[in-house]
């Protein structure tokens, strides 16, 4: 059996109870219940796709009861939902559209929103209408892999009637919104017994009285559709096992970006998808007539554009000029699509950019593409769940989704190109930065400080559980990965780490590092050059690996290392730790010339009395006795009277990451000490 069901009736008392005492409450608590239910299974729907409702009764401003559908809301998730994701609409105002012959798009969501209980509540669902004329309590619509795959095969009608004989209603297709919930309603009235409806090229309707009767069925009927084509197991969604080869990808974004965007704009963020599965597909004779017919379900263009960028062996082989034609060839086929079809269109459209969103790439797997980390997470499932459909439907009779208009009409509906332009995006959106010392306190509020401006972490750090703790800290769309970077190898292993997760690197923060204290005159020569290696060699060792990768992808890129005061301004005993450190600042010197060429600034932070790893509350304490003061003393003693923090220390490195036109420099973050002044 494909598809589990998961509906326990514990829980959905649960979710009743703490809903409140107001019955229409306690229903709408197990309509989340439900809701999330069908959500959280990928196989159903994902990524904002489907929707659920449920009519109830309220009692309006004046006392008198009222009919309400709650339904799905813009913006929300049913995998997450909670009450407020499924707004109430006074539902009588709504059946009486059903009299009109036409209906906009923007004059449907003006009427929904006109009838919200809550003028502050999200958009209801453009399927709200059809949620609306069914007159069911309960009604769930998915887009199920299964489902998928019957809805555009050539005899979809046929195969729904071999399948289920009459308890399907069976819509053609039509564009969600008003013409499709009209449609829908004189379907379901021409046979009142079915228990669903087959929408040909979109997905499935269920309905019920209760809660579970529809999810019932929503199961019931998925597994139904999957026992016919054989699908037993379930898709397999996000695996990605380590890749001989991928040198391709960091190209492949420089690329991309040269061809689609401006000279300063950011680069996609890659989702590589390579399970066995998907490898097996690249086997099949006819990938390149799969791979023209657009994707499995309307809402599937908005997060993939339609059709994916395929590149093959001998492209990769090629080289840089072969990759690039692909794309550039992508790029005009999208234009034409676009100025055939925009000619057609009944107001003017605004070409969007003509840059692939998923790629279908022989020998290396599936690569979602977006703006952000979640944004490629999101293609690339749909990517994988669109490769099984196709597999599955083309040998099943043919994989026949929507036609190019009927593509178009969704990717350039009115509704999302009255959004383009409204929105400015976080300045480190599409960057990905890699943190050394990640699991530290410099490094992780470094790392913090780049997420909060839109940007993609990988934290690198050899203590694997601090690192857990701190990608835990860090939140979601961000990575780890362990090593110890004084090994050799370590500094290629963190590229590839950062290639795999996101396609490439941006910006290094060059920051793990340890204090080895006491004179020289009384250290071997081991200690003072294992100091060496991780305050000079693994600085060294990174920013190089991490040059091949920027000029790989061709769009320079930032190296930001943290050095120390000790640098230039030397401490008693600390020998072993300044050393190092100065000759890292001539790193930075020395790279800030050969790079500069390939557009890769370097820059530096010295800061000085930081409480972190390298200085411990102990460490703190000896230092503040050694000089006869407090120890809040002691880390205010600068020339501003002020403790330094780690987060002073990241809000330089972001700050230099945002100086674009500034290489070779070096920030002192110190609080102000004339000793350690570098001019």
């Amino acid at each position: 059996m494909m598809i589990e069901n998961w509906y326990v009736t514990e829980d959905a008392q649960k979710w009743r109870r703490e809903a409140g005492t107001d019955p229409a409450d306690q229903e709408l608590g197990e309509r989340v219940y439900t809701s999330r239910l069908i959500g959280q299974n990928p196989d159903l729907l994902m990524h904002g796709g489907g929707n659920t409702s449920v009519k109830l009764e309220r009692p309006d401003l004046f006392g008198i009861m009222q009919r309400v559908l709650h339904v799905k809301g813009s913006g929300w998730d049913l995998d997450t939902i909670l009450a407020p994701g499924l707004p109430g609409v006074w539902l009588d105002p709504l059946m009486k559209l059903r009299a009109l012959e036409t209906l906009s798009d923007f004059d449907m969501v003006n009427v929904q929103r006109a009838n919200l209980l809550d003028s502050g509540a999200p958009n209801p669902s453009v399927e709200t209408l059809l949620h609306a004329f069914l007159p069911h309590k309960y009604v769930d619509h998915t887009h199920a892999t299964p489902f998928l795959v019957l809805a555009n095969l050539p005899n979809a009608a046929e195969v729904c009637r071999e399948i289920f004989g009459d308890r399907l209603g069976i819509v053609p297709y039509i564009m969600p919104g008003f013409g499709l919930a009209k449609k829908a309603a004189e379907v379901f009235e021409e046979n009142p017994d079915v228990e669903g409806l087959l929408l040909l090229q979109h997905g499935h309707f269920t309905f019920g009285a209760t809660a579970k009767e529809s999810y019932d069925k929503i199961v019931s009927h998925t597994n139904e559709v999957a026992e016919y084509f054989g699908m037993k197991e379930r898709t397999p969604l996000g695996e990605r096992y380590p890749a001989p080869d991928l040198a391709v990808l960091p190209m492949l974004r420089g690329i991309i970006a040269d061809v689609s965007a401006g000279r300063d704009d950011a680069m996609p963020i890659f989702d590589l998808r390579n399970c066995p599965d998907v490898m097996e597909f690249f086997r099949r004779s006819d990938i390149d007539a799969l791979a023209a017919r657009g994707m499995a379900s309307p809402d599937h263009v908005l997060r993939t554009k339609g059709c994916p960028l395929v590149l093959r062996s001998a492209d990769i082989l090629g080289g840089r000029a072969s990759v690039q034609q692909k794309v550039e060839e992508f790029a005009k086929d999208y234009h034409a699509y676009f100025e055939r079809q925009a000619a057609q269109a009944n107001e003017p459209k605004t070409v969007l950019t003509a840059d692939p969103k998923h790629a279908w790439i022989e020998g290396v797997g599936v690569v979602g593409m977006g703006s952000n980390a979640m944004a490629a997470s999101i293609a690339a499932d749909l990517a994988e769940q669109n490769l099984r459909v196709r597999a599955v439907g083309e040998d099943a009779g043919g994989f026949y989704p929507l036609d190019e208009k009927d593509r178009f009409d969704c990717e350039y509906w009115s509704l999302e190109q009255a959004k383009l332009g409204k929105s400015t995006p976080p300045p480190f959106q599409g960057k990905v930065v890699m943190v050394t010392g990640g699991a530290g306190a410099i490094g992780l509020a470094a790392a913090k400080a780049f997420a909060q401006k839109g940007a993609n972490v990988l934290l690198v750090d050899q203590q694997k559980a601090a690192l857990k703790a701190a990608a835990e800290d860090l939140g979601p769309w961000h990575a780890a990965f362990a090593c110890d970077l004084t090994q050799d190898g370590a500094a290629q292993a963190a590229m590839e780490a950062a290639v795999q997760q996101f396609g490439g690197l941006d910006i290094l923060v060059s920051n793990a590092g340890s204090a080895t204290g006491g004179a020289l005159l009384d250290m071997d020569d081991a200690e003072f050059r294992a100091a060496f290696e991780l305050n000079f060699f693994a600085h060294k060792s990174m920013a190089l690996a991490t040059a091949r990768v920027m000029q790989s992808q061709g769009r320079g890129g930032q190296l930001l290392f943290n050095i120390s005061k000790q640098a230039i301004n030397p401490g008693r005993n600390m020998g072993a730790y300044g050393t190092p450190k100065a000759a890292t600042m001539f790193l930075l010197r020395q790279l800030t010339l050969e790079l500069a060429e390939s557009g890769i600034r370097v820059n530096g932070v010295n800061a000085d009395r930081i409480r972190s790893g390298l200085l411990t509350e102990a460490f703190i304490k000896e230092r503040a006795a050694a000089r006869g003061v407090s120890e809040e003393k002691y880390m205010a003693g600068n020339l501003l009277g002020r403790e330094v923090e780690a987060a002073h220390v990241a809000d330089a490195f972001v700050a230099l990451a945002q100086m674009e036109r500034t290489t070779g420099h070096v920030v002192t973050v110190d609080g102000g000490n004339t000793e350690a002044e570098l001019r």
